[in-house]
């Protein structure tokens, strides 16, 4: 009789669907709070099998407010379609569990600070030398070297560090964060990126590699548009790449509308539908750099007509000519008619709220789609099943 090979301990048996791109890869996410685990549920949104390994404590984020009863929203939107197991990695029986799926991984993430995986015994040399395949990912605050490698990194504490709330705020006005953890988010991309990049490669070389991702060197690479400092330049030197005054946000009769009039040809039609046809042909406004130089020339007047209608209509009358859109609360997106044709609000089951539903597949393929997205565990959840699985 043939010999079967037994499933693998990584893939849940949750998992349903059709294939990804990244099917039949097997992650170990170690990592708490935003930009490792979001970076992992990208691999899996691609079809990896991902288990989440959590301290007896939880992912910080778990402790989080929230307004569910009973669990945490951030968690469920940035955990989805993992397991989940508990392993205390200062015990003997704990860490030979975790060695003994790293031996099966093809990646490994965490965001432990430089200096914790060595004395946790799970630093790259130690790793590669058990599985000289393994795509081993570290999320650092500051990155691997420096004066701050081994201080705290947050997404807020890298937004004030980097000039992002300097140049958030308005001129001559305190600086502002930017809500919604952007640094985190860009760095979860950068982390399926490279563990994508560094898969491929293996292809090639048979072997793995370290792959680094810190939050400041996403901080910065966001701001790649404004990090440029000419030779002999100063450092008072205007550095933010908005457009000028025209496009930006405006109070309407009922609410915000958000226009963009850089172009010509949406410069033109903005003032042909706001009633602002003379300026549309004016020679003086026929660039973006001169409308900014006349702003408060025209934005006196651009804001007085907005004020005449409420936003809705506003957007009904610009959206086919000019780049717009009303401000909208995030709970709309739901039942977005665009956001339904593009399929990407789906409903998942959960074993304490019954049902919730959340984003799925931000990658579309056009052959290789991805399985069905399933719930983010609860803490502990697939511990005993796994350590089942493993003695088969």
């Amino acid at each position: 009789m043939a010999m079967t090979t037994p499933p693998s301990v990584f893939r849940s048996p949750q998992r349903s669907g059709p294939s990804g791109p990244l099917s039949g890869v097997n992650v170990l996410d170690l990592s708490a709070y935003i930009a490792g685990p979001y970076g992992c549920t990208l691999l899996a949104d691609q079809g990896a099998d991902v288990i989440k390994v959590e301290a007896p404590g939880g992912d910080n984020l778990r402790q989080y407010p929230s307004t569910l009863a009973g669990e945490n929203r951030a968690f469920l939107g940035v955990n989805r379609s993992k397991q989940g197991v508990v392993l205390d990695l200062k015990r003997t029986e704990d860490m030979a569990v975790l060695l003994g799926l790293v031996a099966e991984a093809d990646v490994l993430v965490h965001n432990f600070r430089p200096g914790v995986p060595e004395r946790l015994g799970i630093d790259y040399d130690r790793l590669s030398e058990l599985n000289p395949r393994l795509i081993y990912c570290a999320v650092t605050g500051y990155g691997e070297q420096g004066p701050l490698r081994t201080k705290a990194g947050y997404d807020q504490v890298l937004q004030a560090m980097t000039g992002m709330c300097a140049l958030q705020g308005k001129r001559d006005g305190p600086p502002e964060l930017t809500y919604g953890s952007p640094v985190d988010y860009y760095a979860a991309a950068l982390v399926a990126a490279g563990v994508a990049s560094a898969l491929f490669e293996r292809e090639r070389s048979a072997q793995g590699q370290y792959v680094g991702v810190s939050l400041l060197r996403s901080a910065l690479t966001m701001q790649s548009a404004r990090m440029i400092e000419a030779e002999g330049e100063g450092r008072d030197v205007p550095r933010d790449m908005r457009s000028g005054g025209i496009t930006g946000l405006y109070p309407t009769a009922d609410g915000y509308i958000y226009l963009s009039a850089n172009t010509r040809h949406f410069w033109e039609a903005l003032c042909e539908r706001t009633g602002l046809g003379a300026f549309g042909a004016d020679p003086r406004y026929d660039s973006v750099r001169k409308r900014a130089e006349h702003a408060g020339e025209i934005v006196p007047r651009l804001r007085e007509i907005l004020l005449s209608r409420p936003a809705v209509e506003w957007e009904r009358l610009l959206e086919d000519a000019v780049p717009c859109s009303i401000v909208r609360p995030v709970e709309d997106m739901f039942d977005h008619p665009q956001v339904a044709a593009e399929e990407m609000i789906t409903t998942i089951s959960h074993p304490t709220l019954g049902s919730y539903r959340g984003v799925t597949r931000p990658i579309r393929f056009g052959r290789t789609v991805g399985p069905e997205p399933f719930a983010a565990p609860t803490l502990d959840q697939d511990t005993e099943a796994l350590k089942f699985r493993k003695k088969r």
